[in-house]
């Protein structure tokens, strides 16, 4: 899965395949290679993960504001 292929996954889908792919190197037995392309895969998908959340959180953020309600 590229990149580009990962930044359209919603957040559910993106963490269902990182927690596979942590499983799967996690199992070992895989060649170099595969362990390596698996774990850059692994980091984009935490990448994307993550700025998902972020934006969820500025999101949220931003609401509490409007409300006036105060923000962490």
């Amino acid at each position: 899965m590229t990149s580009e292929e990962i930044s359209t996954l919603g957040y559910e889908q993106a963490r269902d395949e990182l927690i596979t792919t942590v499983q799967r190197l996690e199992a070992g037995g895989l060649p170099l290679e595969d362990s390596l392309r698996l774990w850059e895969r692994g980091e984009a998908l935490a990448a994307h993960c993550q700025s998902k959340l972020d934006g969820a959180r500025a999101r949220l953020d931003a609401a509490l504001a409007a409300e006036g309600a105060p923000t962490e």
